[in-house]
């Protein structure tokens, strides 16, 4: 019975050690509470610009896919969460960075109809950024985007057709980062 024992236990270390990721130093857990959802690592990478160490960014669902349009449509609990690796990602920089995906990742037409939750968000960034902050995007369905940083909740921002604009900043037919599009899909 021991022995047994020994095993199982030996096996649910082996199963948690790879449920994570670690990226660039920064250990991407292999699961995230969403309200009342356990959501589990799709994946994550690194965004990176110029060869310079942003971010490390991971996506989180309740079941893993590599179909970015899917993810993007789904009203589902979902998450990204976003650690800063970098001093040189600053609330203005992030604020620029966030306007600029928002360019690609929707159209003009949407971003006019989604101009009061973009700014919103966009005021979410008021604090200063630091290396080792980490940001959090949970999408829940009936609920919205709840934005937090470190743990705090910064507010909410309501409506799939939102969630769907922001998450396409990172996994859209132009994102911020390809390679970081290809890690979060777990490729």
């Amino acid at each position: 019975m021991k022995k047994i024992l020994l095993i199982a236990v030996a096996l649910l270390g082996t199963y948690s050690a790879t449920a994570q990721k670690t990226v660039e130093g920064v250990k991407v857990e292999g699961t995230l509470k969403v309200g009342d959802k356990d959501l589990q690592l799709n994946g994550a990478g690194l965004r990176e610009k110029v060869f310079i160490d942003l971010y490390v960014g991971g996506l989180y669902t309740t079941t893993k896919s590599a179909d970015a349009n899917k993810i993007m449509n789904a009203d589902e609990h979902m998450a990204i969460t976003l650690d800063i690796v970098s001093s040189l990602v600053t609330q203005d920089k992030m604020i620029e960075a966030v306007q600029d995906g928002f360019e690609s990742s929707a159209t003009s037409k949407e971003r006019k109809a989604l101009k009061s939750k973009i700014d919103s968000f966009i005021g979410m960034f008021s604090s200063p950024i630091v290396k080792g902050n980490e940001f959090e995007l949970a999408y829940i369905p009936g609920t919205g985007t709840v934005v937090s940083k470190n743990g705090k909740t910064l507010g909410t921002i309501e409506g799939l057709d939102f969630k769907k604009a922001l998450f396409g900043i990172w996994l859209g037919s132009d994102p911020a980062d390809k390679d970081l599009k290809k890690g979060m899909l777990g490729k």
